[in-house]
């Protein structure tokens, strides 16, 4: 398997101005499937273990699960803890072995986020693994993640400074437009506000809530620096109609294996366009 940590993988992104994909697993099949589209692809991924999923099935059975799948894939690997508010979890993916973790911090005071995002920091680099911290209220529903319109604020370039600068982070997420979860109508990136960012902290930006943000201005984000594109309810929104129309079709079947390929087939086809847009396919070979 090719194992590559966050910060390496994320650098080569930003520095050549394509986007890798960061795509969140809430089962086997799921795992399974964006590691087959990222091999038919031959693109760089990150596979997300998000906090609904490990509530349900734990921290090391699903890490345990990644690694399993990998076994003889080709294609640069990281297996990345998304949006933990946990100093403890935190830690713990870290002996675990994962490439790459995020630790949520954005609910607290600037100082506090600061504080346990350092902590998390030099524990990440002692060990080469990459850290993720988030400066600004990103909207909209996602596992424990619940925070309104009202309530989700843009990130300033003064903020982000600060917060790349006191904390040490390899890659920051910050709020410029996007939500959690499904839009309810079409998303507005702040590109400049982007732009000034990147010219001011000069590292890889995270872009959270990457389901439903129109192609092109996707493209237009990544050619501005960012550098790593959050996808969840794309993926689970695919799954879960594929197997919907399999059981309005056949409402007796209750084979679930042939049930669940339909869902898994209707991901990959999502995970490869979105290899695609971020321009990630076939840039494996220029990794290892």
């Amino acid at each position: 398997m090719a194992w590559m940590d966050g910060k390496s993988m994320l650098l080569h992104a930003y520095k050549h101005r394509y986007g890798v994909g960061a795509f969140s697993a809430q089962n086997a099949e799921m795992v399974k499937g964006i590691i087959e589209a990222a091999e038919e692809e031959q693109a760089p991924v990150m596979i997300q273990i998000g906090q609904k999923a490990i509530t349900h099935l734990g921290l090391e059975p699903l890490k345990e699960m990644v690694v399993q799948y990998a076994q003889g894939a080709t294609v640069p690997i990281a297996i990345h803890l998304d949006h933990s508010r946990s100093y403890t979890q935190t830690m713990r993916a870290i002996q675990l072995g994962f490439q790459s973790v995020m630790f949520d911090g954005s609910s607290r005071s600037f100082e506090e986020n600061v504080r346990i995002t350092r902590l998390v920091a030099e524990a990440g680099h002692a060990l080469g693994i990459g850290v993720e911290g988030e400066i600004g209220k990103i909207g909209g529903v996602e596992d424990d993640i619940d925070v309104s319109e009202s309530e989700a604020t843009i990130t300033t370039t003064e903020e982000a400074l600060a917060f790349s600068e006191q904390t040490g982070i390899d890659y920051i997420a910050v709020s410029i437009g996007t939500a959690h979860g499904l839009y309810t109508k079409e998303p507005n990136l702040r590109i400049a506000r982007l732009k000034e960012i990147v010219a001011s902290i000069d590292k890889p930006v995270v872009l959270h809530g990457g389901s439903g943000v129109p192609d092109a201005q996707v493209k237009e984000a990544i050619a501005s620096g960012v550098a790593k594109i959050n996808v969840d309810t794309e993926l689970r929104q695919a799954v879960s109609q594929a197997m919907q129309a399999r059981w309005t079709k056949e409402p007796n079947n209750l084979v679930l294996a042939d049930v669940l390929q339909d869902g898994i087939e209707a991901m990959k086809h999502v995970v490869k366009h979105k290899i695609r847009t971020f321009g990630s396919d076939r840039k494996s070979s220029f990794m290892l």
